[in-house]
């Protein structure tokens, strides 16, 4: 995190805070920015009212000034860079020097003072998306609000008035500004304790986004509706993602929002757990029910919760199988059972990188290393300890050790499988080489046979 004059950071907030002049409270609170896309620490309130904080996956939270007790926040709408992946790197449209931006944090019953400063090449506005609030905070550019110019600051207050997930985004020139990355999480902490909201151990918060980005180029394609081939949660493609990390017996919370153009269904291995929550508020007891993928629509946000009690390395991810690639082509013929024989050779006469690719599917392209494009993420990348994992997008770990610390969330490693756990080959006897059939391979029961014209006729 980078100091714009005023915060430089968690540990320095509560002393910052404390030292701010009288004549600093009354100018322009300075802004935060923060240029490493990896996972901060969650930030403990150095002031206000206390509450459990939370991890925002490849975030971080925005720090606060208390002024007259308001909170008093301050975002600048910037073109920034967000490093996507190792090495590749794109221009989005964010909020204090990364995209997303950063998470707001309050207490249920905060005043609330948001500055935001417009540094981008076109005007634009802030909608805080979920929140009850005066129809003139609400953000919608030409409705409930002029314009912001470039250059110019704008001012929203309101008071959290209910607890839960919420995002902010853009309510101008939408098809481009969101499109480019500009979006962040809100999260307002119940205040006094909820019966809906438990307590958690560990309570991490991330957005679904998507976007069009070109092989070789940097900037995405705004005008795309359908096909993206970047996925990502909070703007990071694995095997980039931040692993969640938790405890054996740790109750974990998991909050998602969805700004892309389609559905997501997050699923969780080795796990059940409830949706407690979604942006219209919590979940009633009697509503809930046990699941492993909960679809998140467009626009919505869910909370879902559960005991983290089977130790391992578990897939976290959408359960459409192209969100978890990167830079997936979306105009590839299928190859399978294709025979190149004889075929590669003469082609790599005349083009000496060609490569046979899909012809028993497209498994074999997580080993290889084929040349890219300048800035260009591979489709199928990420390995673990027994080989490629042969995914990428919208794909993480959720972590679940013995012994860790209640504040620890270091990635603690791969995980020790207990000897006599892991998937092995047999060693017996070999599977018969053909397996009896029902019917003839290709053939379905009833299906009209098709004869090429003039087979089996002699000539006339």
């Amino acid at each position: 995190m980078k100091r714009r004059n005023f915060f430089t950071g968690a540990a320095v907030a509560a002393v910052a805070g404390a030292a701010v002049s009288r004549a600093a409270l009354a100018s322009l609170p300075e802004a935060a920015s923060q240029s490493s896309a990896e996972t901060a620490a969650p930030l403990v309130p150095p002031n206000g009212r206390p509450y459990h904080p939370v991890v925002t996956l490849n975030g971080w939270t925005a720090p606060w000034r208390m002024n007259a007790g308001v909170k008093e926040f301050h975002l600048v709408a910037e073109p920034v860079v967000r490093e996507v992946a190792p090495g590749f790197f794109v221009n989005m449209w964010g909020y204090n020097g990364q995209s997303p931006g950063p998470t707001i944090e309050v207490v249920q019953g905060d005043k609330v003072r948001i500055f935001v400063t417009n540094r981008l090449p076109e005007h634009t506005t802030i909608h805080w998306h979920g929140q009850r609030l005066p129809n003139g905070m609400d953000g919608v550019g030409g409705l409930t609000q002029p314009h912001i110019p470039p250059g110019k600051t704008f001012v929203y207050e309101f008071t959290a008035r209910r607890p839960g997930t919420f995002m902010y985004h853009p309510h101008a020139d939408e098809m481009v500004q969101m499109a480019m990355g500009m979006m962040g999480l809100w999260i307002t902490h119940p205040s006094p304790a909820h019966p809906l909201i438990g307590n958690v151990q560990r309570d991490y918060a991330f957005l679904l986004s998507s976007y069009d980005v070109e092989p070789g180029s940097m900037t995405p394609r705004v005008a795309e509706m359908v096909n993206f081939n970047i996925w990502t949660f909070n703007s990071r493609a694995f095997p980039a993602i931040s692993p969640l990390v938790a405890r054996r017996g740790d109750r974990v919370r998991m909050r998602v929002g969805n700004l892309t153009m389609t559905n997501h269904p997050i699923h969780v291995h080795g796990h059940e757990f409830e949706v407690t929550g979604t942006d219209g508020g919590p979940v009633p007891r009697s509503a809930r029910w046990p699941e492993v993928t909960t679809d998140v629509a467009v626009g919505q946000m869910r909370q879902v919760e559960f005991i983290a009690d089977e130790p391992g390395d578990w897939a976290l991810h959408c359960h459409k199988s192209h969100h978890t690639m990167g830079a997936m082509g979306h105009s590839l013929p299928t190859m399978i059972g294709v025979d190149h024989r004889g075929l590669v050779g003469k082609i790599q006469k005349i083009l000496p990188d060609y490569m046979v690719m899909g012809e028993r599917g497209m498994g074999d392209m997580a080993a290889m290393e084929m040349p890219l494009p300048d800035n260009t993420f591979p489709m199928m990348t990420g390995t673990g300890p027994f080989g490629p994992i042969e995914m990428g997008g919208m794909f993480t770990t959720l972590k679940v050790r013995e012994g860790l610390g209640a504040g620890d969330y270091q990635d603690p490693g791969w995980f020790s499988h207990p000897k006599g756990t892991v998937a092995y080959e047999w060693q017996g006897a070999p599977a018969p080489a053909s397996a009896p059939r029902q019917t003839p391979p290709g053939q379905a029961p009833g299906a009209p046979s098709v004869r090429k014209p003039g087979a089996g006729h002699g000539h006339h």
